[in-house]
């Protein structure tokens, strides 16, 4: 029988969900003999492959550049797991949403920075005018809550 192809994703959000994957610890060894992990943010894999089982997804969408990742992700997806409460509800990415996305670059690119003020045209990826949870953007399978949701949770799939 061949492994489950497992990739793990993260948009906008502390990475605290991935961190809390880790916090498995041996269950991690049992997992590894179950799983091959082709593509992750723990991993080398730069281009999101064309068949994965499960998809654990955190964080919520906020850019354009997460808008195309989930998009891309639920199309080459079987299951996609919504993993913790950024990407279940928007969580703290979506505490910029009443002030719009004009105001927040301007308190974080010109208000607060004595060299360079402006916005940034490299690097940083164009805002969307609201954080959102994946479900509004793409049919979600699986829902797991937390902020971080416990180690315990992610060991059970």
């Amino acid at each position: 029988m061949s492994k489950i192809r497992l990739a793990t994703v993260w948009l906008d959000g502390c990475s605290g969900c991935h961190m809390s994957f880790l916090d498995m610890d041996e269950a991690l060894i049992t997992l590894a003999e179950k799983v091959d992990l082709v593509y992750s943010p723990l991993v080398d894999a730069k281009l999101f492959p064309d068949e994965v089982d499960i998809a654990l997804v955190e964080g919520a969408v906020s850019s354009e550049e997460g808008l195309h990742k989930i998009l891309n992700i639920r199309r080459h997806t079987k299951t996609l797991v919504s993993l913790g409460d950024c990407t279940v509800t928007a969580n703290v990415p979506s505490m910029r949403n009443p002030f719009g996305v004009e105001a927040i670059f301007d308190r974080a690119y010109r208000e607060n920075t004595t060299l360079d003020a402006g916005w940034p045209d490299q690097v940083v990826p164009r805002l969307l005018p609201r954080a959102r949870p994946i479900h509004e953007v793409v049919t979600v399978d699986v829902f797991v809550p937390g902020c971080p949701p416990r180690a315990e949770v992610s060991s059970t799939f």
